[in-house]
């Protein structure tokens, strides 16, 4: 993602998402427990590696970077404390940038930095999250913050359009007569004499 982008920026306080949304709180593996969202540090320290939290990231990142595709430079921040690794990698699927905060820094600090950051360049942002705290924090920037359940309801429509889209094509006759325009079709029908 390019400082100089001309898109808006769309931050997402991932966690937040995930305990917000049933969509991906249901993701997040049974074994974890019924409070797993309340205590992501503890969960991710599994000696063994185990990330309980695995399935519903993957899931909000594609959401996200079907959501973003075009419109937005898209972040989605993860609050890392307690990690078994600080080091976490920034993967970027569908463009979408993953950012874990480093060990001792929370995610609202993260989030805070992009935004601020982001309306020094003059960009608009859209801020994703449910978390007063952070609302507030980056309350006197203008920008856009909408929740958690906005984002998801809307990712959800985005995603049931572009199923739709990708069934109809799939549905669709595509021989090369299909594909050429009626005057190109006419005048080879005549060369092959039909």
């Amino acid at each position: 993602m390019s400082s100089r982008s001309s898109k808006p920026l769309l931050v997402v306080d991932g966690y937040n998402v995930i305990g917000a949304t049933p969509r991906y709180a249901s993701l997040v593996d049974e074994h974890a427990g019924a409070g797993a969202l309340a205590d992501v540090a503890s969960l991710s320290r599994d000696p063994y590696g185990y990330d309980p939290f695995e399935t519903a990231r993957s899931t909000l990142m594609n959401d996200v970077a079907t959501y973003a595709q075009g419109r937005y430079d898209a972040i989605v921040v993860f609050d890392a404390a307690g990690n078994l690794s600080d080091d976490r990698p920034q993967f970027a699927p569908g463009g979408v940038r993953m950012v874990f905060s480093a060990t001792g820094e929370s995610a609202d600090t993260v989030i805070e930095r992009h935004v601020v950051r982001a309306r020094e360049q003059g960009r608009e942002v859209l801020l994703v999250t449910s978390d007063n705290t952070i609302r507030a924090t980056v309350g006197g920037i203008p920008i856009t913050t909408v929740s958690s359940q906005l984002l998801a309801r809307d990712m959800q429509t985005t995603n049931e359009e572009v199923r739709e889209a990708r069934d109809d094509r799939s549905h669709m006759r595509m021989t090369m007569e299909d594909r050429l325009d009626p005057s190109t079709r006419d005048k080879l029908w005549k060369l092959l004499g039909r």
